[in-house]
């Protein structure tokens, strides 16, 4: 007669909150996988959890540090940056990352994000990039491929999107990488590498919205998305000497690759207030 196998704990039991479960994410969201890498990622980087700070906005990927056992901040829309360095200025010695979406990072707060990223302000960003406002009812986004369908736009974005690594590449970040929700080993360890990196590190991860993106967008459901990350994804080495920045624009109605790796990674001296 075989035996049942009981774990009596998690190795993530203590860093994510039990209590707030369930959480509010639908079925087929890859919020939830991401917000598991940043987890194991604090826990293999050796810095004692209460030095690590995490901090969001407003929306799906936002309700991320409500589910963290570790100092939280669920800030107004579009201000964690602002918030985050004020944080780290103040506490130099704390690993401070924003964990938020790309309607929050790149359109409210897309201000915040140029001038953090130009000045070199010594923060982690982790985005979210699921091409929509998820929360709010599947409205266009800065994100949203041209053409694409939303709530918003039942005839197609008649916008072009941003190309989230070329503007961060553009405003100075030192570290810039794309990966999706299937890349689970290079997300968690490219978060690690950017705990280790001083100065503005910014990681996209694509991630399946079922509801607010895929579904007016004829993709069937998460699962779907996932195989056609796994289907269309190509990694690259260097930008631009292999593929040109302009490149690296998103749309998964069209069949062409999605662009992951390690886009930036370099080195310039990092945002120190002056004091007298």
């Amino acid at each position: 007669m075989a035996h049942a196998w009981v774990a009596e704990k998690h190795p993530l039991d203590d860093l994510i909150r039990r209590d707030r479960m369930p959480h509010i994410w639908c079925p087929g969201c890859g919020i939830g996988i991401v917000m598991r890498c940043y987890a194991q990622a604090i826990l293999e980087s050796g810095i004692p959890v209460e030095r690590h700070v995490v901090v969001s906005g407003i929306g799906c990927t936002a309700r991320v540090p409500g589910y963290m056992n570790l100092d939280s901040y669920h800030v107004t829309h579009g201000r964690p940056i602002p918030f985050a360095i004020g944080l780290k200025l103040m506490k130099p010695e704390l690993m401070v990352t924003v964990f938020s979406g790309d309607g929050d990072l790149a359109a409210i707060g897309g201000n915040h994000l140029i001038h953090a990223a130009r000045r070199n302000v010594d923060i982690k960003v982790i985005c979210i990039n699921n091409f929509n406002y998820g929360m709010t009812g599947g409205q266009v986004g800065p994100t949203t491929p041209l053409g694409a369908k939303t709530t918003t736009t039942p005839y197609g974005n008649p916008e072009h999107p941003f190309n989230l690594p070329y503007l961060l590449a553009a405003s100075g970040a030192v570290f810039v990488s794309r990966w999706t929700t299937l890349h689970v080993r290079q997300i968690k360890q490219d978060i690690l590498y950017s705990f280790r990196k001083p100065g503005f590190t910014f990681i996209e991860v694509l991630a399946p919205c079922p509801v607010g993106f895929g579904r007016p967008n004829d993709i069937e459901d998460g699962v779907e998305e996932m195989r056609l990350y796994r289907r269309r994804s190509v990694l690259v080495y260097r930008v631009p000497e292999e593929v040109p920045w302009e490149a690296l624009e998103v749309d998964l109605r069209e069949e062409r690759p999605i662009y992951v790796g390690r886009f930036v990674d370099r080195e310039r001296e990092v945002f120190r207030p002056v004091r007298r």
